[in-house]
């Protein structure tokens, strides 16, 4: 028996405006279309046996998700990214390569059943507590659909990046990701999985940022910086929110997309650095293309890190130590604690332009 997609009657989703649940041939053209409509100009035939009007987006990814989920067996769900981005991670795009290559949707069912374009199909074990329906689709729970992305990830830093980005949108937190993971010996790409767990961060707020963290620790040999923490001068007023920060060395980084590169916001990122500056903290910034070519970044960072070993403990008129007036947003538990209002108020930068995929 097909698992269902429990969708409105009209086959639309009041939560993913646009999105077509596809449907069957019916001879009577009362369900779905005649064999003869089918076969026109005005259906779209999304899987084998399952068609949507043709105006149907073949853009959309939510649209996409729902057309791969309905080809499900009696038993499973929507896993990996597809699962991710359905639960609001809003970085979990489906794409690579710049967003020009769309991934397949992943499929998680022990009933056989056939990968078609588009569609990949995990055969891996799965019990019944690891499926449930989001908004009427069948798909694995947060964690499980988090640790199968990062054990199938490229490598280490694709894996971290799952974990970063999904802690991004409060899906899961680094406790839940660990405890789930420790079950799973033996499963296929699970000593990545592991290995990217203990690299990960709660409080990550963009790929690039994850990037520097990585280089600066993997490829640099630094102690791994902390993401986004606030810093205070000494009589508790807030100076600003450095992308990474080093406490122990009083070094910080950050990145500079294009966005920081208009006016108004370069303007702000200025002043915000001589802020910095100030209190005793010496700044390296990460450009574009360091991504691609992290020598001179690395050799910034170098020289940045000399500069702090020279500067005497005098000098150092800052702290991460938040005052009680703070309201902490760094972990999944702070941010899921949080009232409505507060959600609102504070974690409003966590929905930003999305350049790339994750």
């Amino acid at each position: 028996m097909r698992r269902p997609i429990q969708f409105a009657p009209s086959g639309h989703h009041p939560g993913h405006p646009g999105v077509v649940v596809p449907v069957r041939v019916d001879p009577d053209g009362v369900r779905g279309p005649t064999p003869g409509q089918a076969a026109g100009a005005r259906w779209r035939r999304t899987s084998r046996g399952f068609y949507v009007p043709a105006a149907t987006s073949v853009e959309s990814v939510d649209q996409r998700i729902v057309e791969a989920a309905q080809v499900l067996p009696g038993y499973g769900g929507v896993t990996g990214w597809a699962a991710l981005w359905w639960l609001g991670g809003r970085w979990f795009t489906g794409t690579r390569a710049g967003g020009s290559v769309q991934r397949d949707v992943t499929l998680a069912t022990m009933i056989h059943a056939r990968a078609q374009p588009g569609i990949g199909i995990s055969e891996e074990r799965l019990g019944p507590r690891e499926l449930t329906y989001s908004d009427g689709l069948p798909i694995t729970h947060a964690v499980r659909s988090v640790c199968f992305e990062a054990r199938y990830a490229p490598d280490v830093g694709a894996a971290v990046r799952v974990f970063d980005l999904a802690a991004y949108n409060d899906l899961v937190s680094w406790e839940e990701c660990a405890d789930y993971l420790a079950h799973l010996n033996g499963w296929t790409g699970v000593p990545q999985a592991r290995k990217a767990h203990l690299l990960s961060c709660e409080n990550a707020w963009s790929p690039r940022e994850i990037d520097m963290r990585l280089i600066w620790h993997r490829e640099a040999g630094h102690a791994m910086p902390e993401c986004n923490a606030p810093v205070f001068d000494l009589d508790g007023r807030f100076v600003g929110t450095p992308d990474v920060i080093d406490p122990v060395a009083g070094v910080l980084g950050e990145y500079d997309g294009a966005h920081h590169l208009a006016g108004p916001q370069r303007s702000r990122d200025v002043r915000r650095e001589s802020d910095f500056r100030r209190l005793g903290l010496e700044i390296v910034t990460m450009l574009a293309g360091d991504n691609h070519d992290p020598g001179h970044f690395r050799q910034r960072l170098r020289d940045c890190y000399a500069r702090a070993a020279r500067r005497p403990a005098s000098e150092r008129r800052w702290t991460l130590d938040q005052p009680s007036w703070w309201i902490p947003t760094q972990t999944v538990a702070q941010r899921r604690a949080l009232s409505a209002h507060d959600r609102r108020r504070l974690l409003r930068h966590r929905q930003p332009q999305l350049p790339s995929s994750a």
